[in-house]
């Protein structure tokens, strides 16, 4: 009966080491997969940080451009101001030089009555 009860420990032990061994490697199975994990979310986490990174250039990039473009639109407002004065002078010159011919046309005039009484 002892050697029935030996046995029966012995399959027992047998079982248990089998199934021990199954959990070991399931463990080890589960283990793998979880740094296969991390190792992705590292991968995903580094890929957030260029993203922001690239996010935050791409910000002070468009920043810039809109301080230009401000600045380019303060200038292009002077010019448009500067051609309206020169716009406005040169039709006041414009109007003086008709003055001008007129006068002189008048001078003129007067020089060929001077001339007809010499």
């Amino acid at each position: 009966m002892e050697d029935k009860i030996l046995q029966a420990l012995e399959c027992l032990k047998s079982d248990f080491n089998h199934k021990f061994d199954s959990l070991s490697n399931q463990i080890t199975t589960l283990s793998e997969k979880v740094d296969s994990r991390g190792n992705q979310i590292n991968t995903l986490s580094e890929k957030v940080d260029y993203q922001r990174n690239q996010i935050n250039e791409n910000t002070q990039i468009l920043m810039a451009l809109e301080h230009l473009t401000q600045v380019n639109k303060a200038e292009h407002d002077k010019m448009s101001f500067d051609i309206a004065e020169i716009s406005g002078e040169i039709k006041a010159f414009g109007k003086s030089l008709s003055n001008i011919e007129l006068i002189t046309a008048n001078n003129w005039g007067d020089i060929v009555k001077l001339k007809s009484i010499r």
